[in-house]
């Protein structure tokens, strides 16, 4: 290794090692020779031509050759039913392709008639694709073709999020590994193109941590246009805004969302109403999605007799308890004794929706990993979340195969194992959200504030001080706006 100049030490922050600070990871180490040396310096010490963002990057392309591998059985002998399930390698892609007209040359929402139940950009970016596909018709080469397309493209957007990811935390890049490796996109990355707004989302967060407020309210936007998620992490800028008394910051990058969303949107909405609007329809009169919480109970109410709950009844059930959610994280957010970061925010509220919501598909998954290598990037908890999750998603397509197609019963699963698999899924996600509120809450236990920083991607928010924190046990001990120092007890 070559020793960098005097200057640039000075411009360079010692990174934290994973093997280091991570009891797991050092374990791992001892067959290559065991964690880093004390007396090392990355950072400090130019490590040639491996970067930390260079190894990133090719942990990323080696992930995303597993996720085709692992449909190579469809890719093979094409997507059908039931084999695309129980070789667990569905993908919405060859199923849209083939029965949303893509394949005949229509675009979604600009082709007269034609109708997507995803939101625009999403649309954009699969009738986009298809138009790279040479040929015509939806015969099993196109439909090949239109997979690696879209999957080729999808690995590229997972490199920028794993680069956005590293670079919001400079002194820890290394926790982008965690979305680097993830088990759940390899597995899930190619299902849709939920990979799309993960990498909106990415992009737009590391824009906020540069404070590019505009930027980020760009990105944000368009990765609502792509899917909804994104726009909830506009709640804990606010959260953060009303702490800090910084406004500007939720004013600027909710402006700028809204402006990109718009600038998608109204032209669509404009010459395609119907269109736009069966989206939204779709979404609200849809009964429970697989593996949601409401579907599992719709499952073991019709095998005891319980009175299944009708689609308005969840709907009504599933925003309620997502904005009672929503109300206990303002809550933490406003009484905590140290400000939360943005991240265990916006991850908190991300996992309270996918927890309520009456839909859940196995790519959701891939909307909480890099909030969680953010927010808590302990690789114990990590693995022990994707593990389940690796469970849940095989239990999905076995379940899938058998009631959709009535396969071959060796290969299938009763109800009682998928719903088992779907409650853990479920404790999972739930145990990870009381652990980072937990950090939130002792600062202590947070491994970023461990190591000197405060909120490396909190932007305007960084070492910003309080101009509103509650006490709910002592009101008087509240910091508010208008009083200077809070009272003495």
């Amino acid at each position: 290794m070559q020793e960098t100049t005097p200057a640039e030490q000075r411009k360079r922050a010692r990174l934290v090692i994973p093997s280091r600070s991570d009891l797991l990871l050092g374990n791992f180490t001892e067959l290559i020779g065991g964690p880093m040396g004390s007396r090392s310096a990355p950072g400090i010490v130019s490590p040639g031509f491996f970067t930390v963002e260079r190894v990133l990057i090719l942990l990323t392309v080696l992930a995303a050759l597993a996720g085709i591998l692992i449909k190579n059985y469809c890719r093979s002998n094409g997507w059908e039913t039931p084999g695309q399930f129980y070789a667990t390698c569905y993908s919405d892609f060859p199923e849209l392709f083939r029965n949303r007209g893509l394949g005949g040359g229509a675009f979604p929402f600009i082709t007269e008639g034609s109708s997507f139940e995803y939101p625009v950009l999403m649309g954009f970016i699969a009738g986009a694709t298809a138009l790279l596909v040479p040929g015509g018709g939806a015969g099993a080469p196109r439909v090949l073709a239109y997979f690696d397309v879209n999957a080729t493209l999808i690995a590229a957007v997972w490199i920028v999020t794993v680069l956005a990811t590293a670079r919001m935390t400079r002194r820890q890049p290394w926790d982008a590994a965690m979305v680097a490796l993830a088990p759940g996109i390899v597995l899930a990355g190619t299902i849709n193109w939920d990979m799309w707004a993960v990498g909106l989302l990415a992009v737009g967060m590391y824009f906020f941590a540069r404070n590019k407020l505009v930027l980020a309210g760009i990105c944000i936007g368009l990765g609502t246009a792509t899917k909804l998620y994104p726009l909830l992490i506009l709640g804990a800028i606010l959260l953060l805004a009303l702490r800090t008394g910084r406004l500007r910051a939720i004013l600027v990058t909710a402006g700028a969302a809204v402006a990109a969303w718009l600038a998608v949107n109204l032209p669509v909405a404009a010459l395609n109403p119907d269109g736009w609007k069966y989206f939204y329809q779709f979404t609200e009169e849809r009964p429970a999605g697989y593996s949601s919480p409401w579907f599992a109970y719709n499952l073991v109410a019709g095998r005891t007799g319980w009175t299944p709950l009708p689609a308005d009844t969840i709907n009504a059930l599933a925003l309620n308890l997502f904005l009672l959610a929503c109300v206990l994280i303002a809550v933490l957010a406003l009484t905590a004794p140290r400000r939360p970061r943005l991240a265990q925010l916006a991850f908190l509220i991300v996992a309270a929706f996918i927890l309520t919501n009456k839909v859940y598909s196995p790519q959701f998954v891939l909307w909480l990993i890099p909030l969680l290598a953010l927010a808590r990037p302990k690789w114990r908890d990590f693995l022990i979340w994707q593990a389940i999750e690796g469970l849940h998603w095989a239990a999905v397509w076995m379940y899938l195969g058998q009631v959709t197609s009535g396969g071959s019963s060796q290969h299938n699963i009763d109800m009682p194992y998928y719903v088992l698999a779907v409650v853990f899924h479920m404790l999972a996600i739930a145990y990870l959200m009381v652990r980072v509120a937990w950090d939130a809450w002792e600062p202590g236990y947070d491994v970023i504030r461990r190591h000197g920083m405060d909120d490396p991607h909190g932007g305007p928010f960084d070492r910003a001080a309080d101009r509103l924190r509650l006490d709910p046990v002592r009101p008087s001990a509240s910091l508010l706006p208008w009083r200077k120092a809070p009272a003495d007890a």
